[in-house]
C-alpha cells in the first residue's frame, strides 16, 4: 500500500509577492493605478539629469524642480497664476458651454437651423483660436477680454458639433412616442433629446475643455500678465529653464487630475447611466 505524501505548501517568489502587495495597495488607493504609468518617466528623468547627459543649466533634474515649487509655492507666486488660470478657464468654459449647448439643440432639432448655420460652423471650426489673437489685440488690447474670447471661441466647437452628434443620434422612435403621448416640443427636447445626447455633451465638453486649457496657456504666453503661460514665458525672459519644466509639469498634472480623476469619470458615469457603455465587472 502507498501513503499519500502531505501537500507541502508553495510558497509564493518574491514577484508574486510584490504583485499581491500591488493588488492591496491599489484597492485601498485606486490613485495609484493613475500614478504607476509616470514612474519610469521620472526615473528616466532623473537618471539622464543625474549622469548630465545635457548641461544641468539646461536640463535640471526633479529634484531642482521640485526646489523650485516649494520656493513659488512659499513666495505664493505660483498659487497666484495657477488661480488666475484656472479661473479664466473656468470663466470662458461657462459662457463657452452656455453657448454652444442650445446652439446644437437648434442646429440638431431644426433642418432649416442646420442648412443655415452648419457651413458657418464648419468655417469658423477651420480658423484656429491662435489666429484671432492679432485682431483680438487691435479690437480689445491685452486683457480678459481677449483670453476669455479665445477659450470661449475653443470650447464652443467641441460642445456643439458633439450636441448635435447626440441629438441626431436619439432613436426617432422615441420622439414619436413621446409627441403621441402628448408631450410637447419643449418637454420632447428635455425628457428625450438632451438626456439622449448627454454622454455625447459630456464627451464635447470633456474635448472642448481640454483644447481650452492649452488654448488658454498659449494666449497667456502671448499677452497675458499673470498665470502659468506668463510664468513659462516669464522663465524663458530670465533664462530659468527650471521654472520652465516646472510649469510644463504643473500643465500636465493638474490636466491629468482634473481629466482623470473629475471629467473622464463623469463620462463614463453617463453612458453608463444612459446606457451607452456597460459597468466593468
Amino acid at each position: 500500500m502507498s501513503t499519500a505524501l502531505p501537500a507541502v505548501p508553495v510558497r509564493p517568489t518574491a514577484w508574486q509577492r510584490v504583485q499581491r502587495a500591488w493588488v492591496r495597495a491599489v484597492t485601498a488607493w485606486p490613485a495609484l493605478r493613475s500614478i504607476l504609468p509616470f514612474v519610469p518617466l521620472l526615473a528616466a528623468w532623473w537618471l539622464t539629469a543625474a549622469f548630465e547627459v545635457f548641461p544641468k543649466a539646461f536640463f535640471p533634474g526633479p529634484v531642482d524642480v521640485a526646489r523650485t515649487f516649494v520656493d513659488l509655492v512659499y513666495k505664493g507666486i505660483l498659487p497666484e497664476y495657477l488661480a488666475d488660470s484656472v479661473g479664466r478657464l473656468a470663466a470662458g468654459a461657462a459662457v463657452g458651454i452656455a453657448l454652444a449647448i442650445p446652439l446644437g439643440v437648434l442646429i440638431g432639432t431644426s433642418r432649416r437651423a442646420h442648412t443655415a448655420l452648419w457651413p458657418v460652423l464648419l468655417f469658423f471650426q477651420a480658423v484656429g483660436d491662435i489666429a484671432w489673437l492679432p485682431i483680438l489685440l487691435v479690437w480689445f488690447g491685452f486683457g480678459l477680454t481677449t483670453m476669455t474670447f479665445v477659450i470661449v471661441y475653443t470650447v464652443l466647437f467641441p460642445v456643439v458639433l458633439n450636441t448635435v452628434l447626440g441629438i441626431r443620434s436619439v432613436p426617432t422612435d422615441l420622439t414619436r412616442a413621446a409627441r403621441s403621448l402628448g408631450a410637447s416640443p419643449a418637454r420632447v427636447v428635455w425628457e428625450v433629446l438632451l438626456p439622449g445626447a448627454l454622454p455625447n455633451i459630456m464627451t464635447g465638453l470633456r474635448n472642448g475643455l481640454g483644447y481650452g486649457w492649452r488654448a488658454l496657456i498659449a494666449a497667456e504666453i502671448i499677452v497675458g500678465t499673470s498665470g502659468i503661460g506668463f510664468l513659462l514665458f516669464d522663465a524663458r525672459r530670465a533664462g530659468s529653464v527650471v521654472e520652465i519644466m516646472l510649469g510644463m509639469v504643473v500643465l500636465g498634472v493638474l490636466w491629468y487630475a482634473v481629466d482623470a480623476w473629475i471629467l473622464a469619470p463623469i463620462e463614463r458615469a453617463t453612458g453608463q447611466r444612459w446606457g451607452m457603455v456597460t459597468r466593468d465587472r
